[in-house]
C-alpha cells in the first residue's frame, strides 16, 4: 500500500482534465505503526497536512463519515472504518498532488502509519446533489 501503488497507467488513460470525485475507503491500524497513538491519530495527522494540499489544487472534501456496517455484501470481505469523498477539479490535480515530493515525504508516512488498508476509487459524475466549493 502506498503511493507506489498509485495506478498511474490506469489513471493516465482517463481524461485528466475532467473533474473527479475520489471515493476513499479506509481501515485503520489499532495502533499507529510509528507508536504515536492510534491509527486514527495518524490519519488525523495525515489529513491536517493533506487537506491544504487538496484545497491548493482547487479541490475540497465533500463528505466524510464513519463506516457503520456492511448493508449489502459479505461483511468480512468489505470491512472499512471511514469513508471520504474528495472533489478535484481535474484528475491531473489529484495525480500531481499524489506524486509530489511534498506528499510523499510529509503526508504519506502518516497515512501508511495509520491505515491498514486504503482504497481510492476514481469516479466521474453521473448525477450529484453535491456542489463543490
Amino acid at each position: 500500500m502506498g503511493v507506489d501503488l498509485l495506478n498511474i497507467e490506469g489513471l493516465s488513460a482517463l481524461d485528466t482534465e475532467s473533474p473527479v470525485v475520489m471515493v476513499n475507503l479506509m481501515r485503520f491500524h489499532p495502533r499507529s505503526l510509528d507508536g504515536d497513538g492510534t491509527g486514527w491519530d495518524a490519519y488525523l495527522r495525515y489529513s491536517a497536512l493533506t487537506v491544504p494540499m487538496i484545497k491548493a489544487r482547487g479541490g475540497t472534501l465533500l463528505w466524510t463519515g464513519d463506516a457503520k456496517a456492511v448493508a449489502l455484501g459479505v461483511p468480512d470481505a468489505h470491512r472499512w472504518d471511514y469513508l471520504a469523498l474528495v472533489y478535484y477539479p481535474t484528475l491531473k490535480a489529484f495525480m500531481e498532488m499524489m506524486t509530489s515530493a511534498d506528499y510523499e515525504t510529509r503526508c504519506d508516512p502518516h497515512r501508511r502509519n495509520g491505515c491498514a488498508d486504503h482504497l481510492i476509487i476514481c469516479t466521474s459524475e453521473a448525477y450529484s446533489k453535491f456542489k463543490p466549493g
